[in-house]
């Protein structure tokens, strides 16, 4: 694509990668077939090749407008169209440098920026979110249906395992995923400590940026890498973990783009780079391990469940298929999804943002995961998991639930139909 930028963008960091993104786009709309947006409105402006055409536009020195950023804001950052792409086109972060220079053009209605500046700081900041929640679900019968139903109570975390091991990994300490699913950590560390794998996590890390950086505040997202990479610094750097283990897709993501946001900080680019490169799926991470996790397993919770793998894991991390080979070599039977590639409509914020196109996508996704009937549906992401089961007469968990149940032997866990 032929792309002529504006003097304002020539020579910049960002100008030159939107470029290089720009110029690689043949123009094909391949991407729109895989779209989720595009396939409910039907709207070229709300497809990927009609974003980039407006992305294109303002760089070249067309003025923004309230409408180029409701299309952008629009796009669930699912990165569908990406895996679809047959040149390469990296639409996910040619997105992010058009919303910024769409913003900084476009001020947005006052209650709009107070609603941004409200999930920022609340999500991401895990003890003031697990206070807000633990308010919520003291009051959860007096509200709305629809909030009611995000406000389950938590499934028991369980010990923590106490043996220590020669090998050892970092997890994060996250923000939401502790606050609303404390079994999910916990699980990992049951699971990881049964093939001889130490699990750690620093007080001092916290949200992995992600919250900060889809919601229009870079600078608040550098700053949740910048304490994450101090906090994991000295374990890394003298080796003392093999890995940093991500068990909410979303959140491996940001982390693995930790080098490329911080690569032109003198300070953190190779820190950067360092904690990048150590990152890791947690199905990524166990997949190898799937003999010893055999070996182990007692009783299957649950045999016949149904797989919702996360845009992030499938279209950014692209190791989905490893978590699902794992299930399989656990004993999982793995019933058949339709649309298995499609968003759920969770992507962080945009169920709270966009809530009438992510319920429409949330019935979609469920109505598929469904039909087969199973006894159990498992996701690897904490907003997928939520929104999900905000909807689902079928209990929704973290994969990774499933396996511990599965080595403790746990086979009554879905007739009690645990949530």
């Amino acid at each position: 694509m032929e792309t002529r930028l504006a003097a304002a963008f020539q020579g910049t960091a960002h100008g030159a990668a939107a470029e290089a993104i720009l110029r690689a786009c043949v123009h094909c709309g391949f991407c729109n077939a895989t779209c989720p947006t595009y396939r409910l409105l039907g709207d070229e402006l709300d497809g990927p090749r009609g974003r980039i055409y407006q992305i294109k536009q303002v760089l070249e020195g067309a003025p923004a407008t309230p409408v180029t950023q409701l299309h952008l804001d629009r796009c669930l950052t699912c990165r569908n169209c990406e895996t679809t792409c047959p040149s390469g086109v990296e639409y996910g972060r040619l997105l992010d440098i058009g919303r910024a220079v769409v913003d900084a053009q476009v001020r947005r209605p006052a209650m709009t920026r107070a609603l941004h500046f409200l999930l920022r700081e609340g999500l991401s900041r895990r003890t003031l979110f697990g206070g807000a929640l633990r308010l919520g679900q003291a009051l959860r019968w007096v509200l709305p249906a629809r909030l009611r139903a995000t406000l389950r109570p938590a499934r028991p975390a369980g010990a923590w395992p106490r043996r220590s091991h020669a090998r050892k990994v970092l997890l994060l300490n996250s923000c939401t995923q502790g606050a609303l699913a404390p079994s999910i950590d916990a699980a990992t560390a049951r699971v990881l400590d049964a093939i001889g794998v130490e699990a750690l996590i620093d007080p001092r890390s916290g949200c992995c940026g992600a919250i900060r950086h889809h919601l229009g505040d870079p600078r608040g997202a550098l700053e949740d890498a910048r304490r994450n990479i101090d906090a994991w610094w000295p374990r890394l750097e003298s080796d003392a973990v093999e890995a940093l283990v991500l068990n909410a897709s979303g959140c491996a993501v940001l982390v693995r783009d930790y080098g490329q946001l911080l690569a032109h900080d003198p300070a953190y680019a190779a820190k950067a780079r360092r904690v990048s490169a150590a990152a890791r799926d947690l199905g990524e991470f166990l997949a190898p391990q799937h003999p010893a996790l055999t070996r182990r397993t007692r009783a299957l919770p649950a045999r016949r469940v149904a797989l919702h793998k996360p845009c992030t894991q499938q279209h950014a991390l692209r190791c989905a298929d490893q978590t699902e080979e794992l299930l399989r070599k656990l004993g999982a039977e793995l019933l058949p999804v339709q649309e298995a590639h499609m968003c759920c409509g969770s992507a962080g914020t945009y169920s709270l943002l966009q809530g009438e196109l992510s319920r429409s996508l949330r019935a979609r996704k469920l109505e598929s995961l469904r039909a087969a009937r199973p006894d159990l549906i498992l996701s690897a992401n904490i907003g997928c998991i939520t929104h999900l089961a905000a909807a689902s007469d079928i209990p929704v968990w973290h994969w990774i639930e499933w396996v511990d149940r599965a080595l403790a032997g746990d086979s009554s866990a879905v007739a009690r139909r645990a949530r």
